[in-house]
């Protein structure tokens, strides 16, 4: 056999050796896939956004779902508009960062089916502006959210899916948790926590045929930006978070997002990133720790600066809209929010509110 000869055989082999595995791959995970139909569905955040499209995905294979926020009008629309639909829907008004509050919407979640066989902890809140303007308070309140919630919730959940033989965890984390992004400090640091305590539990809950799932999104066209809560120079800062988060390319709608993130809770999972440019970014965080801090530092010398004047306020992404960001940029940003109960009964763009 000549050397040529040789190396294509060896290529051969390897490419045979990798089709081996990601069969052997692909197998395994059909075996861990649950039929959904029937089962106990807890989604906290589930009023509005990207947690109200999780529970129609979820209701829409059968699962009866209990939606949990902290808005009771908000909760009641969500409900009138997937019962609408004809899924089995109820709801539970709490505050997960809360433990009694968590742990009431587990109880209630096995009270009404007799079960709980899905958390999703969706729960969020996001405040975009300079670090000159964050302060102690958002990142408490971050964290109380994104992980003092999660982990309440999974506290109440896990003695009821160990009984029961076993359960699926979805943690909704960000690609946010895999790298820091300017303007977003609370909510990275926070997000960072819930991506570890998500992978930690990983493997200890698996003993009890519970399976857990860290899911990182990047951007997402759900209508959320217009919730956000935004600091210092909030008129430009919602400018680029909306128009970002708008934008085809650079975003994935919420509907794709929400049965990608089923199917890979539906499968055990141990990890879903969402959308080709949050993949990028956290291969290249990870391969390319330097490369990426010099990019994410030019990016930072173009967003806003800090405002003097009334910079810590936070202004809603609603008390923030400027007529000087084109509408066309926006369109997609805004149908989202109204399709997914993001508008606060608002069916139209605002005036934006005085500076």
């Amino acid at each position: 056999m000549t050397r040529k000869d040789a190396f294509v055989a060896a290529g051969i082999a390897a490419g045979g050796l990798l089709m081996g595995a990601a069969l052997a791959a692909e197998a395994r995970r059909s075996r861990r896939a649950i039929e959904l139909d029937g089962q106990a569905a807890l989604v906290t955040g589930g009023s509005r956004g990207l947690g109200l499209l999780i529970a129609r995905e979820l209701g829409r294979l059968g699962a009866r779902v209990v939606l949990m926020a902290r808005d009771q009008a908000e909760l009641d629309r969500a409900e009138r508009t997937l019962r609408a639909e004809g899924l089995e829907v109820s709801i539970v008004a709490g505050d997960v960062s809360r433990p009694e509050d968590a742990r009431r919407a587990v109880e209630t979640t096995v009270a009404r089916h007799g079960a709980i066989d899905i958390l999703v902890n969706n729960a969020g809140i996001i405040t975009v502006g300079p670090l000159e303007h964050a302060t102690l308070a958002d990142f408490e309140e971050a964290m109380a959210v994104h992980f003092w919630g999660p982990l309440h919730t999974i506290q109440a959940a896990v003695p009821y899916m160990k009984r029961q033989g076993g359960g699926r965890i979805a943690n909704i984390s960000s690609v946010g948790g895999k790298l820091g992004v300017p303007h977003l400090v609370p909510y990275c640091a926070s997000k960072f926590a819930l991506a570890g305590l998500s992978s930690a539990i990983t493997p200890e809950l698996a003993h009890d045929n519970i399976g857990v799932t860290t899911v990182c999104p990047g951007l997402m066209r759900t209508g959320s930006p217009f919730n956000a809560r935004f600091k210092g120079r909030h008129r430009e800062e919602f400018a680029w978070f909306a128009v970002a988060d708008s934008l085809p390319l650079l975003s994935t709608s919420g509907r794709h997002a929400a049965a990608q993130i089923v199917d890979a809770l539906r499968h055990g999972d141990a990890e879903l990133v969402i959308t080709w440019a949050a993949k990028l970014s956290a291969v290249a965080a990870a391969l390319m720790p330097n490369t990426v801090a010099l990019a994410l530092q030019a990016a930072s010398e173009l967003l806003p600066g800090p405002e003097p004047s009334a910079g810590g306020e936070r202004r809603t992404g609603w008390q923030s809209l400027g007529s000087w960001v084109p509408a066309p940029l926006m369109r997609l940003a805004e149908q989202a929010a109204l399709e997914n109960n993001e508008t606060h009964g608002r069916t139209r763009r605002e005036r934006p509110a005085s500076a």
